[in-house]
């Protein structure tokens, strides 16, 4: 099949885990995961994020996860992957078998449990990491949609590393926005990359690259379209875009409140015959109206989940 042609470079996709029925890395729906992914025309894939449930998996599934992705996916995309941990000496250490595996790009999200935690130790543990990278590192900014705050002060320093390649910036955040637009003025190579759905036509109007979205696998596509019209100056298209987008992950993910987050995107690949199972450590309901809303979008979006069926 031709992979659609008209995906702009720089949309990402932060994919989640297929799991099968006894929570094992299921190999043949990453296979699935990895080929649906080059149909769509993405550029690279973000593995253990947090709709990749990295922080909540073994470290055995974590490899396997990893190995699996690196070993369908053959250097056709490119690959970064969550090395997060409490403390310098274990993020290098993740960082150290990511580059094993094959990954190109090392991402730091804010620690998940830090003791301690002022301005002067999450910038000591930040460097400490990025010092010892056998890998380019991307920075995942979650603002304060995290249990660690990484300060404003903070930031700026870490996007000034030499070492530093990617943000994914998930804050929503106007001020952190400013901050790493800055930094991109004074090093161009910065790939600066919007997190937030709901907000593509703000980031990239505002001078963001592209998009590393935790839909991307059922919605990049469609990121790239609005990424498309954004660079064709018709930010009315891509307004009408972004509310079609908006729409399409309300149904799947149950919708304003976002009550069947991780659940309706996996029983979605699932009726996508991407994944075998909608399984998840996160345990978020499966309600009847989100169902109702994955048919929905199955019926109505066809041409935005399965693209290369328009462009063969």
């Amino acid at each position: 099949m031709a992979k659609a042609i008209d995906t702009p470079a720089n949309v990402w996709s932060a994919t989640p885990t297929p799991f099968n029925k006894s929570m094992n890395v299921c190999k043949r729906s990453v296979k699935r995961l990895v080929e649906h992914h080059v149909k769509l025309g993405v550029t690279g894939l973000f593995l253990l994020g947090t709709c990749g449930e990295g922080a909540w998996m073994t470290d055995e599934q974590r490899r396997d996860m990893v190995d699996a992705v690196v070993k369908h996916n053959e250097g056709r995309l490119k690959l970064a992957v969550q090395c997060t941990d409490n403390s310098a000496a274990r993020i290098v250490d993740n960082m150290e078998w990511a580059k094993a595996a094959g990954a190109d790009i090392a991402v730091i999200a804010p620690p998940h449990f830090l003791m301690n935690a002022t301005p002067k130790t999450i910038h000591e543990l930040y460097q400490e990491a990025i010092a010892g990278s056998p890998l380019p590192v991307g920075i995942y900014a979650r603002g304060h949609h995290g249990p660690v705050a990484v300060p404003e002060s903070v930031k700026k320093k870490l996007y000034m590393e030499e070492k530093v390649v990617l943000v994914k910036d998930s804050s929503s955040d106007p001020q952190r926005r400013d901050i790493a637009l800055a930094a991109r003025r004074k090093r161009p190579e910065l790939l600066l990359l919007d997190g937030n759905e709901f907000m593509c036509v703000e980031y990239l109007t505002a001078g963001y690259d592209g998009l590393l979205l935790g839909g991307g696998i059922f919605n990049g596509y469609l990121a790239g379209q609005i990424m498309n019209a954004v660079s064709a100056g018709d930010i009315g298209l891509a307004e009408k875009l972004q509310v079609r987008m908006s729409k399409m992950m309300w149904d799947v993910y149950g919708g304003k409140t976002i009550a069947c987050w991780l659940s309706g995107q996996k029983k979605l690949l699932v009726e996508m015959g991407i994944f075998s199972t909608w399984n998840s450590y996160l345990k978020f309901p499966l309600r009847k109206s989100c169902e109702k809303g994955i048919a929905r979008v199955l019926k109505q979006e066809a041409e935005m989940l399965f693209p290369w069926r328009e462009a063969s």
